[in-house]
């Protein structure tokens, strides 16, 4: 090897310059000389990853073995080339694209981790147990500066009956604590005397909002409480995000639609996505500070180069939950015949948002559970498109605007011929089904819950996004896949009657449509296309690694998937803990 003199670093490290300016701007006519300058510089600016199979999802080349990245994007993706010095026998790990999440919430998963998990808890006595061993371990929570917050817990396991305020005054530690609890699908909260304390008397009745019992307050009920809420300081937040996401990274999560974003928080998300933290892409949807209402004055639109944080749709809300009779029912529940649950908004304030929102460009998505709140969105829906697409078909509208239906859970068959029309598309969140089904017929009735309920291979037409609505559900994808796949519990592995043929199996779906769900479906529904939920020239390069190829797994082995790596932007972001390998990081790596 030659001694690096003076001279000779100059020559090489002007070569470099040289050949990095070329290949950065390409070259207008690419002779024999050039094409060796490009292929070393791209050696040089660029790696390259073989594993032993890659699923790519992309229509071109379905299945490779290697891939090429360079400024966070994939360049290349290839079969073996014989120019490589790993042989296939040495590469190791399954790559499939980076799965994203339909439907969650960032800032509340986040929340979550820094607060007492009741979910499962049993029973009255188990909640209570939880709350106690958090306290001892957070003695500052539960003052008037730092609620004790909690989520998970579900009056079906306390015999039914709702809970109380003074459920909460747990022995002489607890009587002057501020104390506030979610429910298990966040549409109710539970709070102790001292929260009470803060209210007016007597406490006034809300549209669209319920009070089943002193100290629970459902839907747009919440707001008596929450305007009392004091929010957690920039720092925690800025916590709770980074906490987040490395949980998601984890799970093989690179990327999530944030379902209902405050302006405020928005700020805070653009300050901190130039951070190396912000490790999972988020397509948030703005929420106005007030629910359901038009705000242009504080409307963001966000769309970075680097994909890491968009902002170009709004949330609404058409009713509540089905746990706790909110969801909005075109005819009376089953077990509860004198209601039919709530609407959060009118009709044709509904329309009139919607309407609103999309002449300002933004992409509109409406929650909706029961098949009255799913007829209302449509009809929302529709007269927006109408309103922005004169002279087009509302089909051909849609197809530029992708409005979606945020959980699109029950739905009746006229207004599922309707969606279908229209190509409106939903946003579903499968383990919904497993976790809803020990009550949803009792709520329904078994003929609506069979014709209306918990579609997916119904509704596959309408390239459904797929997630879990976390924190209401487990964020993994994996236990996605599975109740997707099997119409079974991921916890249990069984169905409603605790046997392995599934809950209304007719609306399965395959591996290929559920991955799909996770994938590339979030990214149309996001307008990335191409650029996510894929493995192909131009798109983020964000993959997962597994220890074996999807395809070959048992169903039972993929709600149990523990993701080897995780990778955002060409950089590794997640590594399961365990032996390095002989090549030292665990992953080939080739240039």
């Amino acid at each position: 090897m030659p001694r690096l003199t003076p001279n000779l670093l100059v020559i090489i490290s002007t070569t470099v310059l040289l050949i990095s300016v070329l290949y950065k701007n390409g070259l207008p006519d690419i002779q024999l000389p050039n094409l060796i300058i490009f292929q070393i510089a791209r050696a040089i600016f660029s790696d390259t990853y073989c594993y032993v199979s890659v699923k790519t999802l992309s229509n071109k080349l379905p299945h490779a073995e290697c891939f090429t990245v360079r400024n966070g994007r994939f360049t290349r993706v290839f079969l073996d080339e014989t120019s490589f010095d790993v042989t296939k026998e040495q590469r190791t790990g399954h790559v499939i694209p980076g799965l994203w999440d339909g439907h969650g919430h960032l800032m509340q998963y986040g929340e979550l981790m820094d607060s007492v998990n009741l979910f499962g808890a049993d029973s009255m006595k188990e909640v209570k147990k939880r709350l106690v061993d958090y306290k001892t371990q957070h003695p500052e929570a539960g003052t008037s500066e730092q609620w004790l917050r909690g989520v998970g817990w579900d009056q079906a396991n306390f015999g039914g009956k709702w809970p109380k305020a003074a459920d909460l005054e747990i022995g002489g530690q607890f009587k002057d604590l501020y104390v506030m609890l979610d429910r298990v699908d966040v549409h109710c909260i539970w709070v102790s005397p001292k929260v009470l304390s803060l209210l007016p008397l007597p406490i006034p009745e809300v549209p669209g909002g319920d009070i089943p019992a002193m100290g629970i307050f459902c839907d747009n009920a919440m707001d008596l409480v929450l305007e009392h809420y004091p929010k957690p300081s920039s720092e925690r937040r800025a916590k709770f995000l980074k906490d987040a996401m490395w949980d998601l990274n984890k799970l093989g999560v690179v990327g999530m639609h944030d379902a209902g974003v405050f302006p405020s928080e928005l700020k805070l998300y653009e300050e901190l996505a130039d951070n190396e933290d912000w490790t999972v892409r988020v397509y948030a949807m703005m929420e106005c500070e007030k629910r359901n209402t038009f705000c242009p004055e504080d409307a963001v639109k966000i769309s970075r180069d680097d994909g890491k944080l968009s902002v170009r749709s709004v949330k609404l809300f058409g009713d509540g939950a089905l746990g706790s009779w909110g969801s909005a029912m075109i005819e009376p529940y089953s077990d509860h015949p004198s209601t039919t649950g709530s609407l959060l908004v009118n009709a044709t304030t509904l329309t009139e948002l919607a309407i609103d929102w999309a002449k300002a460009g933004y992409q509109v998505n409406i929650h909706a559970i029961g098949d009255l709140a799913n007829r209302l969105a449509i009809d929302a829906m529709s007269s927006a498109l109408d309103a922005v697409c004169p002279g087009i078909t509302r089909a051909k509208c849609q197809a530029e605007r992708r409005f979606r239906i945020e959980h699109s859970q029950i739905i009746h068959p006229d207004d599922q011929k309707r969606m279908r029309e229209i190509g409106i598309i939903p946003s579903i969140q499968p383990t919904h089904a497993t976790s809803d089904m020990h009550y949803a017929e009792s709520r329904l009735g078994k003929e609506r819950t069979s014709k209306e309920a918990y579609l997916m291979k119904s509704l596959l037409p309408l390239n459904p996004v797929l997630g879990s609505d976390f924190p209401v559900e487990p964020a993994n994808p994996f236990e996605g896949i599975y109740a997707a796949m099997t119409r079974r519990s991921p916890r249990t592995g069984l169905d409603k009657d605790g046997g392995k043929t599934g809950w209304y199996p007719e609306e399965t779906l395959t591996l290929e449509e559920a991955l799909r769900g996770f994938t590339v479906a979030p990214a149309y529904a996001a307008f990335m296309e191409g650029k996510a939920g894929t493995i192909q020239p131009g798109a983020y390069a964000d993959w997962v690694v597994l220890d074996e190829p999807l395809e070959d797994m048992d169903p039972e082995k993929i709600k149990n998937i523990k993701v080897r790596e995780t990778w955002v932007g060409g950089k590794r972001v997640w590594r399961k803990p365990g032996p390095i390998d002989i090549r030292g990081q665990g992953e080939e790596k080739l240039y």
